[in-house]
Formats: structure tokens, C-alpha cells, sequence
């Protein structure tokens, strides 16, 4: 029984690898797979068989022959199923539908007027539905549910507490299984967005970087040789309660000078309602706007936030000597009007030695880095089994 099971295992290990392979290099023949694998070319065409009857690749036609018959050329069905994503926000949600390769197919930003978890929960259960109903048909259908939370996310995916929604000990999990099974999967907002810009954008070819997320507060996922460093306790990252003021602004966590409370979004437009003082307050859209067109109080704010965040991502260059800081969420729609500032301050505060070689840059997936990063968890969930069997026949 024993070496049965042992043969079970390698050939799932086997599958996996050759699934991965196609993924990565695609379009693939099976002699390319053999090649790149150093599996036999046997076991090659035995295991294609297989992921071509799940469904999970095709067979696109011939390539370019090297002498003899042209080889048929695989690839990796990207439409085999469909994940979503979903980044709660302070006053909002964006919850995204993609494919299996990070393609999004539908989009929506759901305004929250009420962040308690009765409301957030119920919009997502209505929501998820909603785009259930739209979702193209596939082999597999949606394979899982992927949710940032601003906030801490333990080893059991409770949300341990977030401050800026006003949620301490939250089962989300748990009050969403009911209607969507075992496919939820749920981490901390810098986390997922992390994930997402390492697998979809700025990312990509970076095996060390942090992914800052800077909006009402600043948080961090942090990738060490390419996979999520998450602490003893599941709770690393969160940068932006390192003082940076000894005698600074009082945070919400108790402390003072903490770096959010000078380089956040919220910083920054506590700064601006004392400037508009009197007339509209304006929000992160309209101060970039305004400072486009040359508004002083504008340019001079945003001046400012650059200097604060060059101070903190100084410490950061020189704790962690990574190889990429990417700078996400909300503030990341600023990042023309904050770079000169910042780059200029890091370049005068960090150690030469460490600077050099880290790339300082704004996201390339905007403010869709922890949605997408959200929505790859289920997905690499559901390909991590390669033995999955349709749930719609094949015709």
C-alpha cells in the first residue's frame, strides 16, 4: 500500500510541475516539456492526456518542426474557471472577477456607507452573487472567493482587529462559508496586494520586495526570496506604526509620530481641511487636480507627504536592503505629484550601500494590486490539485 501511495503522490507531484510548465513557458509541446522537466517523454504525453481531458490545457496546433512531424502545441485554459477578488476599504469595496491568469472580466467599486460586518458581509454575499449570475460558462466554474481586510488577519483568516473599520475579532470567514463552501480564503489588504503585484505587475521579476498600502493608514506585505513573510503570529508588516516623530501626531493605535500619522492619506487631508478652512474640503482626486493646476496649497501638501514617506521608506531601504518597494493603494494616484520629493529624501537619508540597488516605484496594478492579489489565492488553491474534475461535462 505504502509504494502505492508513494506512486499516487509522485504522479500528482508530476502533473503539478507539468501544469506549472505550461503556465509559465506556454505555448509548450510535449517534447519542449520533457526538455524543460527532464521527465520522460512518456510520462509527459501521459499527463497531458490527463490535463487535457480536465480540461485544464489545450492543444492550439502545430509548431515549428525541427526535422521531422511538427509537434502540437499546448496551452494552459485560462478560462477553465473564474475567481473573485474583493479589497474591503474604509468607505468602499472593489471586487474584481478574472480568469485563471489574472484577466479581469468584470469590475465594480461598491460604496460602503456602513464598514460594520454585518453590512460588509451581507454586500458581499449580494454582490458575489450578482456576479456569479454573469460569470462565462466554464469547466469549473467560480473556484473560490479571495478578501483583503485592512486590518490583522490571523493563521485562522479571523480578522483580529481593524481600527479603520471599527472590527476587532470578526469570523468572516466563518459567516460566508454557508453560502460559498470551503473556497474563501481571506488575508490582510498589503498581504494580498503584495501577492498581486508580485504575480501580476511591478513585481514580477523580483524575488525581494515590499508592496506598501497607503491610504487611511500604511501597512506592507513583505516577500523574502519570492513568498509572503508573515511573522511569528501572522502580523508582520504592519510599517506603519514605526516612529518616525518621537513627539508626532497621537495615532489610533495610542502611540505618537507613528508614520501614517504624517504620510498617509488621512495626513493628508487632515493638512488640507485645515488649508481649505472655510469652503469645500477637497479629497485625494481633487488635491492632485489642484496642484495639476499649479494651486500652491496643493503643490506644498503633496511636497510635504513625499518627505515624510522618503523618511520612512529610508528605514525601510536600510532595515531590509530589498530589492524592489512598490508603493500601492489610494496614494498611489498621486505618485507623479510625490516622487521628486520622495526619491530626493530617500537618496539623502537611506546608506548609500543599501539604496543601490532598490527600486523605488508606484504600482503598476493601481489600485487594483490586492483584489487581484485577493483573487490569485483561490486560484492557487484550486491548481495546486491537479486530479480537479470539471463540474460542467464536456460537451
Amino acid at each position: 500500500m505504502k509504494i502505492t501511495g508513494d506512486q499516487q503522490l509522485i504522479k500528482k507531484m508530476n502533473k503539478t510541475i507539468v501544469l506549472d510548465t505550461i503556465r509559465q513557458q506556454q505555448p509548450l509541446s510535449r517534447a519542449d516539456i520533457a526538455s524543460v522537466t527532464g521527465l520522460n517523454k512518456a510520462t509527459v504525453s501521459s499527463l497531458v492526456s490527463e490535463l487535457i481531458e480536465s480540461q485544464l490545457v489545450t492543444e492550439i496546433g502545430p509548431g515549428e518542426s525541427s526535422g521531422g512531424r511538427k509537434p502540437t502545441l499546448l496551452l494552459f485554459n485560462r478560462s477553465a474557471g473564474y475567481a473573485i477578488g474583493v479589497d474591503i476599504r474604509v468607505s468602499d469595496m472593489l471586487m474584481l472577477l478574472v480568469d485563471l491568469e489574472g484577466t479581469v472580466i468584470q469590475e465594480k467599486i461598491l460604496p460602503l456607507v456602513d464598514s460594520s460586518p454585518e453590512t460588509v458581509q451581507n454586500q458581499i454575499r449580494k454582490h458575489i452573487n450578482l456576479i456569479s449570475k454573469k460569470t462565462p460558462s466554464s469547466p469549473y466554474g467560480i473556484v473560490g472567493i479571495g478578501i483583503g481586510v485592512p486590518g490583522l488577519v490571523d493563521e485562522k483568516s479571523r480578522v483580529v482587529s481593524s481600527p479603520n473599520l471599527g472590527w476587532d475579532t470578526v469570523s468572516l470567514q466563518d459567516s460566508l462559508l454557508p453560502g460559498f463552501g470551503n473556497t474563501i480564503h481571506i488575508d490582510n489588504e498589503a498581504n494580498a496586494g503584495a501577492i498581486g503585484e508580485k504575480l501580476y505587475g511591478a513585481g514580477c521579476d523580483s524575488a525581494n520586495l515590499i508592496y506598501l498600502s497607503i491610504g487611511v493608514g500604511i501597512g506592507s506585505g513583505i516577500i523574502v526570496d519570492g513568498e509572503l513573510y508573515r511573522g511569528t503570529s501572522n502580523f508582520s508588516g504592519e510599517v506603519g506604526h514605526m516612529t518616525i516623530a518621537e513627539n508626532g501626531p497621537l495615532c489610533r493605535c495610542g502611540n505618537r509620530g507613528c508614520w501614517e500619522t504624517v504620510a498617509s492619506e488621512k495626513a493628508l487631508m487632515d493638512k488640507a481641511a485645515v488649508l481649505w478652512k472655510g469652503s469645500s474640503i477637497p479629497n485625494l482626486e481633487e488635491v492632485i487636480l489642484q496642484a495639476k493646476r499649479g494651486d500652491e496649497r496643493a503643490l506644498s501638501l503633496l511636497d510635504d507627504l513625499g518627505v515624510h514617506l522618503g523618511v520612512g521608506l529610508a528605514n525601510l531601504i536600510n532595515i531590509l536592503n530589498p530589492e524592489l518597494i512598490v508603493i500601492g493603494s489610494r496614494l498611489s494616484l498621486a505618485g507623479d505629484m510625490l516622487r521628486d520629493a520622495m526619491l530626493r529624501t530617500v537618496e539623502a537619508r537611506s546608506l548609500s550601500y543599501h539604496r543601490k540597488k532598490t527600486n523605488v516605484i508606484f504600482a503598476a496594478l493601481g489600485i487594483r494590486s490586492t483584489a487581484l492579489g485577493a483573487a490569485s489565492m483561490p486560484i492557487t488553491s484550486f491548481l495546486a490539485d491537479p486530479d480537479v474534475t470539471p463540474v460542467v461535462p464536456s460537451l
